[in-house]
């Protein structure tokens, strides 16, 4: 019985130099995404209802682009606020109504419901003789 242990091999020192550029690179580029630049720029807090955010939570801090342009990205942040998911998709909603409020032609009513599902509720629950 030969009592050799588990074969130990040498970690190639060319591979992981290539891994460890790669994640250098890829870790500039991510600092150059807007949304790394805003992070750095504003105080993590949500520009609509003020909860903070931690390195535990932070993920769910969006950037907002306040002129709905996603192309409008200045070095400054101008164009740019931070929102929880919530207010984000809040303001997203609001903009899309008024959007569509705006599209409609002046003398043209909203389209409205016309079918009553309760309107003839109280005969279904009469009993049947």
């Amino acid at each position: 019985m030969s009592s050799k242990g588990p074969k130990f091999i040498q970690p190639d020192s060319n591979k992981l130099n290539r891994i460890v550029a790669e994640a250098r690179r890829n870790r500039e580029q991510r600092n150059m995404t807007y949304r790394e630049q805003a992070l750095r720029i504003y105080p993590w807090i949500c520009g609509r209802c003020a909860r903070e955010f931690t390195h535990a939570n932070f993920q769910t801090l969006t950037v907002h682009h306040r002129d709905h342009n996603h192309d409008n990205n200045p070095a400054d942040g101008s164009n740019w606020e931070l929102l929880c998911v919530y207010c984000h998709e809040n303001e997203h909603a609001r903009h899309l109504d008024n959007a569509g409020r705006e599209n409609s032609s002046v003398g043209e009513q909203a389209s409205q419901a016309t079918y009553s599902p309760f309107a003839n509720l109280k005969t279904m629950l009469k009993p049947k003789d």
